[in-house]
């Protein structure tokens, strides 16, 4: 069996379908012939780690764990001892704890204002920039009695790329690039508050990973023709997707009308739109608003739950907080409506959210809003899985929450039937393991 190196920050994974890529991935490797050697931190700064999906670890995967050093330490000695969390969420951008939006919100503290700075000005590409150098020795070293045919980094955070990078300077082995999302065209790029030497060296780096991998590997067809403009390396499409074995569990819908998001929302995504044409719906249908539960299965921004409350729903509103995988796929099978706003950055339009594909697996309508031409819009156009309308699009809002209102009270509410197999993870890994074995012949 062939072995293939994964630099990975997170494992196991913390958040939603995104991050878990890596150990659907490493789940179905080894029956495509590839023994998944997973290289990840021993104590990541994670405030949440999703338990369940340590039985999916395959048996023949081998996990080899560092010590990393992260700036928190000595940011909350300086700053006082919560400090930590303005310079750990200003990092991850609500991947691993505090708020979903922390870098592109608004009203930021002069605490926040002077994390932000340093995350971004002192931390390049990002603060687990020190565990770089240490990697590529122990790596290195490591690799002499343990030898692989491929590395493989994913990002972010895209320190990881500089590891892979580097270890396949210095050893000669292909290295493929996964970037889960873009580096220098993420949405909250522009919002570092880079000077322009740092915005620089950004570019630098990015560049430097585009065109030393053997191999770039990008989740979305928009970011992908985005890297092939700057880059002759190839650059391949595997979509995130989901697992048929966490849908394959029947699961009756209860008697309530469901409207129902899971994983991170953030404030920069808040569909104002939405809760009003349910605020006015509840107001104008007693039946309408005894039935109505807005399901919140995520980490959630305080903007969002202030604003249903605002619109009048609070009593129809379940935040229930973070949630296994396990459970939120639970959530997204039980819905009436899976709600998927966008967040309102215009470079957000190149996104496709890892929850997409498993609400197209949940077979239930989905109600996208925000960028009707982006990546999200045309599979679920392309699927029939639902409609994208944009933010401001209340009639047509309205009118798509009517429809499937009718169809809830006739018990005639359609599950999506079409072909959605080439998002199936099985599939991926397949895909995958075709572009280690090109990538080793050649």
């Amino acid at each position: 069996m062939r072995r293939v190196l994964i630099i990975t920050y997170y494992w196991p994974p913390s958040g939603g379908s995104g991050v878990q890529r890596w150990v659907k991935f490493a789940k179905y490797l080894p029956k495509e012939g590839w023994q998944p050697v997973i290289y990840t931190p021993q104590n990541p700064e994670l405030t949440t780690i999703d338990k369940t999906l340590s039985s999916e670890i395959p048996l023949e995967a081998e996990i080899v764990k560092r010590k990393i050093f992260e700036p928190y330490g000595i940011y909350r000695k300086l700053m006082g001892k919560n400090s930590s969390t303005d310079l750990k969420t200003l990092t991850s951008a609500g991947s691993d704890g505090g708020e979903v939006n922390p870098i592109n919100g608004g009203g930021k503290s002069w605490k926040q204002r002077l994390s932000l700075y340093i995350r971004g000005n002192f931390f390049i590409p990002d603060p687990r920039v020190l565990w770089v150098r240490p990697s590529v020795r122990f790596l290195k070293s490591y690799l002499k009695d343990h030898p692989v045919d491929v590395i493989v980094s994913t990002g972010p955070p895209q320190s990881m790329h500089l590891i892979g990078l580097a270890l396949s300077k210095e050893t000669g082995i292909p290295w493929v690039a996964d970037f889960r999302d873009p580096w220098t065209k993420m949405f909250y790029f522009k919002h570092l508050g880079l000077t322009s030497k740092s915005e620089a060296k950004h570019h630098e780096l990015e560049k430097k990973v585009l065109d030393g991998a053997s191999r770039i590997i990008s989740v979305s067809p928009m970011v992908q023709e985005d890297f092939r403009k700057m880059t002759s390396t190839p650059v391949e499409l595997i979509t995130n997707g989901f697992d048929e074995d966490d849908f394959n569990q029947r699961v009756d819908l209860d008697e309530n009308f469901n409207i129902t998001h899971t994983g991170l929302f953030a404030s920069d995504g808040n569909p104002d739109s939405l809760w009003k044409v349910l605020s006015d719906k509840c107001s104008e249908d007693s039946e309408f608003r005894r039935a109505l539960r807005i399901r919140l299965a995520g980490k959630t921004d305080k903007e969002i739950v202030d604003s249903i409350h605002s619109a009048g729903l609070g009593q129809n509103l379940k935040d229930l907080g973070y949630q296994s995988h396990e459970s939120a796929v639970r959530e997204q099978r039980n819905a009436s409506i899976l709600i998927l706003p966008l967040r309102k950055e215009p470079e957000y339009e190149a996104v496709l959210p890892g929850k997409l594909f498993e609400y197209l697996a949940s077979r239930r309508p989905i109600l996208g809003i925000g960028q009707t031409e982006g990546a999200m819009a045309r599979i679920v156009r392309d699927t029939g899985s639902g409609i994208v309308y944009d933010w401001n699009e209340e009639k047509k809002i309205r009118a798509y929450i009517d429809l499937c209102w009718e169809e809830f009270k006739e018990n005639e509410l359609k599950d999506n039937s079409s072909d959605i197999s080439m998002y199936s993870r099985r599939r991926l890994t397949k895909r995958l393991a075709a572009l280690l074995n090109e990538v080793i012949i050649k």
